[in-house]
């Protein structure tokens, strides 16, 4: 099987200066709409926009553990789509504790922090301690 052509798909994450990492995404100068990818326009109205950051902190929306098998993916692991303070709604990786006797999923509405991104370009975050 070969690999997609094309651009990745994946939004870019740059570090922070707290050792985290933010999104690269752009805000739009008319509506406000935050994008985790550098579209030349607003996605949602059209207009201009100009880049920002977003992150390192965000909450659980939603979350999961993937249990099934997929190529450079030993399960099981954790998803979560996480809406990053003031930016857009991204999904990660969760970074899991290899001591756990189970994987569980992070909690919604938990807090995470954006990891610097993964040589292989994935989105990794960590849950932060309540």
């Amino acid at each position: 099987m070969s690999a997609p052509g094309g651009p990745d798909p994946r939004p870019q994450v740059s570090p922070g200066a707290d050792g985290g990492g933010v999104v690269d995404g752009r805000r739009c100068r008319s509506c406000d709409e935050v994008s985790a990818f550098a579209w030349p326009a607003c996605p949602a109205c059209g207009g201009a926009v100009d880049p920002a950051s977003f992150g390192p902190f965000g909450t659980v929306w939603s979350a999961t553990v993937v249990r099934i098998p997929v190529p450079g993916r030993p399960p099981p692991y954790r998803l979560a789509y996480v809406d990053l303070d003031d930016g857009p709604r991204v999904l990660a990786h969760v970074v899991t504790d290899p001591t756990a006797d189970r994987v569980l999923p992070a909690p919604v509405g938990g807090r995470v922090r954006l990891l610097p991104t993964t040589d292989d370009g994935d989105l990794l975050v960590e849950v932060v301690p309540a």
